[in-house]
């Protein structure tokens, strides 16, 4: 068995509430083991053999969909992408911990479609883009909230849906995968 965590988009945010006791109850019927949540943002650690990411995140967005009218999507990794979130974001010990973040994309990234994210963006605001393995490292710099750096503006340029995570939530993540 391989331990993975499954990083939810869009969960209690913008109306799609859900507790982690229902979410778990929904995942255990789909016969996921070890199902443990770490904070209440839908970030799911379970067991399961392994196999391919694109299945299990295509079984996660059709759970959500399908018991919780909820659309949106799964970024499934397993630990060592989850240490790469951290290790490898060039932000990380620069920037402040809760400011920098790792956006999991459903996809790799197009090169093309970075660089004009970072051409589009390089006047909106201070925050800081490099390009990772199925993921965009931001550091917001002055905060999320103020942020033109929005999720929305991402995905326009770069074709895809991605859920972001900070510095010292993933670093959560990884301890429970251990």
């Amino acid at each position: 068995m391989t331990r993975y965590v499954a990083l939810l988009g869009s969960i209690n945010v913008g109306g799609n509430r859900l507790t982690m006791a229902d979410l778990r109850w929904a995942f255990e019927r789909e016969g996921l083991e070890g199902l443990e949540t770490v904070v209440a943002s839908g970030n799911l650690l379970f067991d399961y053999d392994e196999r391919p990411l694109e299945g299990l995140e295509d079984l996660f967005a059709h759970v959500l969909r399908d018991r919780f009218d909820i659309d949106t999507f799964a970024a499934v990794r397993d630990r060592a992408a989850v240490a790469e979130a951290i290790e490898g974001n060039p932000f990380t010990g620069i920037g402040a911990d809760n400011l920098v973040h790792t956006l999991f994309l459903e996809r790799e990234p197009d090169p093309a479609a970075f660089a004009k994210l970072a051409a589009d963006h390089a006047t909106r605001g201070p925050e800081k883009l490099a390009i990772g393995p199925r993921s965009l490292y931001i550091d917001f710099v002055e905060g999320v909230a103020g942020s033109k750096l929005s999720s929305a503006f991402i995905e326009r340029r770069l074709g895809c849906r991605g859920t972001a995570r900070n510095v010292r939530s993933i670093a959560r993540i990884l301890a429970k995968m251990s």
